[in-house]
């Protein structure tokens, strides 16, 4: 039987190799396959054929608030050396109300590009968020 509803998006789990601080907020879960156009020349069609191409991922992005004595972006961030990184395998689960996944997106061999601490600001009633971007090698989507 088919779902009445769709799935909230607010209760996830990231397990990214390290600490299990929960995480506000996650992105760049996509991808695209890019296009290759060819016509021959003797073709009688005076249009191009289209073709699926290689696949492309957007990095993901990942957000959650600020710790005290936790620097565990800026020390993954701090394992590169000439043209090499530690690389980590993610699992992102979208979870039901029984704290099951639901949806899984696994994530091949991640590595940060970008770090980025909070703002500051002294009229702000915000919580301090730090922000993590990685690249990675592939994402497949599984439907528990």
């Amino acid at each position: 039987m088919a779902e009445k509803y769709p799935l909230p998006k607010f209760h996830f789990l990231v397990d990214f190799g390290g600490s299990t601080v929960g995480f506000s907020e996650v992105s760049g879960l996509d991808v695209e396959t890019e296009v290759i156009e060819y016509r021959d020349g003797s073709s009688p069609e005076y249009h191009s054929i289209k073709m699926p191409g290689r696949q492309k991922f957007s990095n993901i992005t990942l957000k959650r608030g600020t710790f005290k004595g936790n620097n565990e972006f800026f020390d993954w961030w701090n394992t590169k050396a000439l043209n090499t990184i530690e690389r980590r395998d993610l699992t992102i689960s979208l979870l039901n109300e029984s704290h099951e996944p639901v949806v899984v997106w696994k994530v091949k061999a991640a590595w940060p590009v970008k770090v980025q601490s909070t703002d500051l600001k002294s009229d702000g009633n915000e919580v301090a968020i730090e922000t993590l971007e990685l690249a990675h090698e592939g994402l497949v989507v599984q439907n528990e």
